[in-house]
């Protein structure tokens, strides 16, 4: 080595660079941020899919973008037609969060409709394609009757209760008409906030916003016309867009955020994947409330 001075040169600025780059990690193990050596210029995308039943997994997806000092931006891909309404709830108000750290766009695929609609909401743009499905704005409670088929098969229910209510909704009976008035007022208090999501978000008046929340769905051209949508656009235009809202250059760098699986968590849902795909053949769903387009 000390025959050759260039190459002990070179051989101590890797090591430095290596101690750097793992103090740098180290330091973002435990401080919860992500660091990066290469300039911020990244857009983060987001992916919402299928009928949302449990926000988690796309919460952390925002939180971590928020900690990553390499993202500017954050693209939220959604291609949901909805589903529970607290679930959808709890995104959008991840969303929202998210936004006071970075811009954050929602692009519409082929279908963002009532709750995906509603997390589509807590971006600062929407972004729709003119032949995407979005609206149905409202809120809807299945419940089964099934007395008539138990008394043809001979099946009786006996129900043991301590308040008046207990049972509603329940399948064994008919609803009475003060069940239907209290869960009618249960469903149009929920509507009723994502009206006010709407309003506030889209700038919109109150009449207005009622005057098309009846479920009705919109193309995405219809929607822009409507007030529900910013741009017309695909995916890249929806991250050109944010982009340009966090002021970088053109065509960003793109990084999806996906959490990480153990060789446990693959094995369990690789395990249950006939399971869901029967589930998702049934035309029945967990008894609650839903902003969900049918």
């Amino acid at each position: 080595m000390r025959r050759h001075p260039i190459l002990l040169a070179f051989v101590i600025l890797i090591i430095m660079t290596m101690v750097f780059s793992a103090l740098v990690f180290g330091v973002s193990a435990l401080t919860g941020k992500r660091k990066s050596l290469l300039p911020a210029e990244r857009v983060a995308a987001i992916v919402l899919e299928g009928v949302i039943t449990d926000g988690r997994e796309t919460i952390e997806a925002c939180k971590e973008a928020a900690r990553d000092d390499s993202v500017r931006a954050v693209v939220l891909r959604i291609d949901s037609p909805g589903g529970a309404v607290a679930p959808s709830q709890e995104i959008y108000e991840a969303v929202r969060e998210l936004r006071k750290k970075k811009k954050a766009v929602a692009s519409i695929g082929s279908v963002g409709a009532s709750g995906g609609y509603l997390v589509a909401c807590g971006a600062e743009r929407i972004v729709a394609n003119p032949g995407s499905i979005t609206g149905s704005i409202s809120t809807v409670m299945h419940l089964v009757n099934a007395q008539e088929l138990m008394h043809k098969i001979g099946v009786k229910s006996s129900v043991i209760k301590s308040g008046k209510y207990k049972d509603i909704g329940s399948p064994a009976r008919e609803m009475t008409p003060e069940e239907r008035a209290l869960l009618q007022g249960v469903i149009d208090d929920m509507n009723e906030y994502f009206l006010e999501i709407i309003v506030r978000e889209r700038k919109m008046s109150v009449e207005k916003v009622k005057a098309i929340a009846d479920g009705r769905i919109f193309s995405g051209r219809q929607a822009k016309q409507a007030g529900l949508v910013d741009e017309l656009g695909d995916f890249n235009h929806a991250v050109q867009l944010a982009g340009k809202l966090a002021g970088m250059k053109e065509n960003p760098e793109v990084v999806y955020t996906t959490k990480k699986k153990s060789f446990w968590d693959v094995l369990f849902q690789s395990g249950l994947s006939a399971l869901r795909a029967e589930w998702q053949r049934q035309d029945t769903a967990p008894a609650g409330a839903y902003h969900l387009y049918e």
